[in-house]
């Protein structure tokens, strides 16, 4: 069996506000992206909205999410599939103190 392809990620240098809150401002991207502030996951295992989701919509979601420069989705060095990783370094650095209080946003509406 291949390794899965590697996807183009942009360069944090690059990174673009108006595409990272453009990404942020849907709500299951937003619960993906606040998923994987603990560590990554395998995609497989990630879930914005529960089991019903279709694959072409999860997939549409780590795309946008990926293009932005919010995650990096890589083959697993550890076995199948693929790995996500928030770009915290990369946000923090291109936009201090963003990325926490728009993934925070949501708990404090409640």
């Amino acid at each position: 069996m291949s390794t899965p392809p590697e996807l183009p990620h942009p360069p944090a240098d690059s990174l673009s506000l108006s595409q990272v809150l453009f990404a942020l401002s849907d709500p299951a991207r937003r619960e993906i992206a606040r998923n994987l502030r603990e560590g990554p996951l395998e995609a497989a295992a990630c879930s914005s909205a529960g089991a019903g989701v279709p694959k072409s919509t999860k997939s549409h979601i780590l795309k946008v999410l990926r293009e932005s420069g919010v995650i990096r989705n890589e083959p697993n060095p550890n076995g199948r599939g693929r790995l996500l990783t928030l770009r915290r370094d990369d946000l923090e650095a291109r936009f201090p103190g963003l990325i926490d209080p728009i993934l925070d946003a949501d708990l404090r509406e409640g």
